[in-house]
């Protein structure tokens, strides 16, 4: 069986071969360079990087016996003899992690080597070795012999204990640019005589992830069964996304059309696509969008502060996925929210109810799906008697979120006439005190994330990232204020808005002072309570029309 896989048949020779690894590189080479070899080393880093190529390819350059400035020359005795070299030991800890091997170890390093200037030890995975095996190996690491060089590698750092870190020279391997992964997979196809697409070969470079181990290893698979590789059998092959299918999902999103949309992601679904892989495309377009919001181009989509809250809703899904949830319906479901969606006006329409003699007006409620209009409440309806009669409303027309525009407006503006730092100071230390003392769940859930952000002697400023907390907020402020100003005695008023809002006011704040434009007190609208009279009669012939659940007496 002389065919051997691409990313054995690729990997590294000489340090110039190592892609992606620029300074750990040099380092080495300069170490070589100057004869300062080390008694022991630890590469760190994610699969496919280089490491243990990397550990090789210095393991032959430090006994190669004429070295170039790109280490090993590949053609002395030393070098063509590599692989079978005994002075050279390769040790997978994942399978010989027992505290027997590395005993083994420590009896065969006294002995010099036999062809070589080192000996060197290669152990794979070492942070699969046992707790006895480390300690057993910390004793050789602390003075081993002058010609023994020890190389560690590990995808998990953080489980090697520190006693063997401090004793290693540390290099840490990161993950390999899609740039240089495609330099890299063009020198292979070049080589092998592979046709591919181009945007199949960046795909290939996407999903590797960073390894180039993987990216040969798909880039393989994939020469093996089509004569000439596309972005389509990428995606079959290996459950990808390409950047069409997410371009073509944004834009659904931006055109209301929910029929496709749903469409598009069960087909993902059937496709087995990653929904990380989906994810991580879908945060790079909505960065994409963002920076073209930033840049004032004429942009037309979701504005800034709905594609950040857009980007965070999506990296929360990986934190809600078990076996029980589909992350597809969860993908979905959080998307669907950022639909423009059907406008839906509300319309007011009379009735009329005879009762005896009078005649009242019942005011209810209809959806109507059309396009959308201002909506105001009529003036309450004169009877025919001389005495006003209930008024009776859907329970749902009670609490908009956008009556508190306005309130908004003359709650900041009246903030900025007497804003002070030193208000805002004292103001912060009250609200943490406010927070941390909150005994109301539901309360605090919507307040912990608030920050004050600027503060008069009456009225302080709060912002939330969620345009949605900060209408639940202003929904249940005289609750905050009463509980905040009988806990400090003091009259503040406050106002929620979005970080973006925020930015917003404190602009034209900006503006208005180079203006030289003067911040007056608004006095607030007060909101009248109307007399209720006949309630009973009105009450009883409600509920003799409507079901009694779903109306309000007033």
């Amino acid at each position: 069986m002389d065919y051997k896989v691409l990313y054995r048949k690729y990997r590294p020779d000489n340090f110039s071969s190592i892609v992606g690894q620029d300074y750990m590189v040099s380092i080495l080479k300069n170490a070589i360079k100057n004869d300062k070899i080390s008694h022991a080393y630890i590469f760190s880093g994610p699969r496919g990087t280089g490491k243990t190529s990397t550990a090789k390819v210095f393991a032959k350059a430090i006994n190669c016996l004429n070295p170039t400035e790109e280490g090993p020359c590949n053609e002395c005795e030393s070098c063509l003899h590599f692989k079978e070299n005994a002075d050279i030991i390769e040790i997978d800890a994942a399978s010989n992690n027992g505290v027997d091997e590395i005993r083994e170890i420590i009896n065969n390093i006294k002995l010099a080597p036999a062809y070589s200037k080192y000996k060197v030890y290669i152990i794979d995975e070492v942070h699969m070795l046992s707790t006895s095996a480390f300690n057993a190996l910390l004793l050789t690491l602390e003075e081993p012999p002058k010609h023994v060089v020890f190389i560690l590698a590990t995808t998990n750092i953080e489980a090697v204990p520190i006693t063997i870190l401090s004793r290693c020279q540390r290099f840490d391997f990161h993950k390999i640019s899609i740039a240089d992964i495609i330099k890299r997979l063009k020198y292979v196809i070049s080589n092998e005589n592979i046709a591919i697409d181009d945007d199949a070969l960046e795909e290939i470079a996407y999903i590797s992830d960073g390894g180039m181990r993987d990216a040969l290893s798909i880039l393989d698979q994939l020469s093996s069964t089509t004569e000439k590789i596309t972005i389509n059998d990428v995606i079959e092959h290996f459950g990808s996304v390409s950047k069409k299918q997410i371009n073509d999902l944004f834009n659904l999103i931006l055109e209301n059309d929910v029929d496709n949309f749903d469409n598009m992601m069960k087909k993902f679904k059937e496709l087995a696509i990653d929904y990380k892989v989906l994810i991580k495309k879908m945060l790079e377009k909505i960065e994409e969008e963002a920076i073209k919001v930033k840049k004032n181009y004429n942009y037309q989509g979701l504005s800034y502060d709905k594609l950040k809250e857009m980007a965070f809703n999506l990296a929360d899904i990986s934190n809600y996925v078990n076996m029980s949830i589909d992350p597809y319906l969860l993908i979905e479901i959080t998307l669907l929210k950022y639909f423009p969606g059907r406008e839906v006006k509300e319309k007011l329409v009379d009735e009329s109810i005879p009762n005896d003699q009078n005649t009242t007006k019942i005011i209810s409620r209809e959806i109507i799906k059309e396009n959308p209009e201002k909506i105001k409440t009529p003036a309450p309806v004169a009877a025919t008697n001389e005495e006003t009669p209930a008024k009776i409303i859907s329970r749902e027309i009670i609490s908009q979120p956008e009556t508190y525009t306005e309130l908004i407006k003359i709650r900041v503006n009246n903030c900025f006439v007497n804003a002070k730092k030193e208000y805002l100071q004292n103001l912060k230390e009250m609200w943490k005190k406010f927070v941390d003392n909150l005994s109301d769940k539901s309360l605090l859930n919507l307040l912990i994330d608030c920050n004050v952000v600027t503060a008069s002697d009456k009225v302080g400023v709060l912002t939330n990232i969620i345009d949605g907390t900060s209408n639940l907020i202003n929904n249940r402020l005289k609750e905050v204020e009463d509980l905040f100003n009988k806990e400090f005695n003091t009259e503040y008023k406050f106002i929620a808005l979005t970080e973006g809002k925020w930015n917003e006011e404190k602009q034209e704040y900006i503006k208005n002072l180079h203006n030289k434009h003067e911040y007056r007190y608004i006095e607030e609208p007060k909101i009248e309570k109307e007399e209720e009279n006949d309630i009973d009669n009105i009450e009883k012939i409600a509920y003799d029309i409507f079901d009694k659940e779903k109306i309000e007496i007033e």
